[in-house]
């Protein structure tokens, strides 16, 4: 029984396993020595299973209910109430009734959490929880649809928890990262693949947590009029990868990315020096163009920080020659 539970997860969660030809009333099959030999009442079982996880996907909700009663009468010893269970969810995934699948399968797992078909269960709320991610809309009282990425993330982050250390336990939270990324939610990834990282600090989720929440550190940047932490912070995520994974580091360009990082903190420096230029205030103006000089000499930050203060000498002398004929004319005026 168990033996047929194992292999019925395998074909419940891998798709289009086998194709339609096979599923035919003959009890023969080629063997590998171009005889025909009887299929076996083990091969039978994975046929019938495959065929039924076929027209879940094609949303036969009908002929799935059919198959599932012929399936227990065949195998009654593969059938039990986690299978009941488990089934019940399907069918309403069949009819793409997602949110009250999602509630069914969470109340199979709960009841059920040393079930065959537990692995089976997780790759089905993964599936609803992508096409969430993909633009699949949720309804909402019945009539109103809206877009489900939070439902999706919701379903991801509780595949987390209820998987724990299994791949698809880190492919869901990484699905989750994936996503705040693609809608420019930068912050919001950041903290899901720092939690990444420190969940699973070694290995390729490790190592891809880690490039990831330099990218979206950077990612997050918004320009020179706003808070510049995150360039430095992306900046030393990005030598901590260079250090730990060179090889990996060169295939990304990290060099050339953190080339760009210090080019931007430069010229934010630079803007602040403009600023108080432009206030006013020389002494702060030449103190923050003399600091991306000396910090950044090859930006082009600092090129334009140089011409700044050439000008600024120029600009004082005007200024200052400004004023001596200003008060000459007072003085003129006054002996009249």
């Amino acid at each position: 029984m168990l033996k047929y539970k194992t292999q019925l997860i395998m074909l419940l969660v891998v798709t289009g396993l086998l194709g339609s030809s096979i599923f035919s009333a003959e009890t023969w099959r080629l063997g590998d020595e171009g005889q025909w030999k009887t299929i076996s009442a083990e091969d039978k079982y994975l046929l019938a299973v495959a065929e039924i996880k076929k027209l879940v996907n094609m949303g036969e909700t009908k002929e799935v209910r059919k198959a599932v009663v012929k399936l227990k009468q065949d195998f009654p010893e593969a059938a039990g109430p986690d299978l009941d269970a488990f089934m019940k969810a399907e069918m309403l995934y069949s009819r793409g009734k997602f949110t009250k699948a999602v509630w069914s399968y969470d109340k199979f797992l709960d009841e059920f959490p040393t079930s065959g078909l537990y692995a089976a269960a997780l790759d089905r709320k993964f599936a609803i929880a992508t096409a969430y991610f993909g633009g699949q809309k949720k309804t909402v009282l019945g009539v109103f649809k809206i877009k489900g990425y939070a439902e999706g993330i919701k379903i991801m982050e509780k595949i987390s928890d209820q998987a724990g250390d299994a791949p698809i336990g880190v492919n869901a939270a990484v699905a989750v990262a994936q996503c705040h990324e693609r809608r420019g939610k930068f912050n919001d990834a950041y903290h899901k693949w720092s939690e990444i990282s420190s969940r699973w600090p070694s290995g390729e989720p490790g190592k891809d947590a880690l490039l990831s929440m330099a990218r979206c550190k950077f990612s997050g940047y918004k320009g020179p009029k706003y808070d510049g932490t995150g360039l430095v912070s992306a900046r030393s995520y990005y030598e901590d990868f260079k250090l730990r994974y060179p090889e990996d580091a060169a295939k990304a360009d990290v060099d050339e990315t953190v080339n760009e990082i210090n080019e931007r903190i430069a010229y934010k420096e630079f803007s602040t020096g403009e600023y108080y230029r432009k206030t006013g205030n020389e002494q702060s103006a030449k103190l923050y163009y003399q600091m991306v000089v000396n910090g950044w000499p090859g930006s082009d930050a600092a090129g334009m920080a140089k011409n700044a203060m050439m000008n600024e000498g120029k600009s004082g002398a005007k200024k200052e020659s400004k004023w001596k004929e200003n008060i000459t004319n007072k003085l003129e005026k006054l002996l009249l």
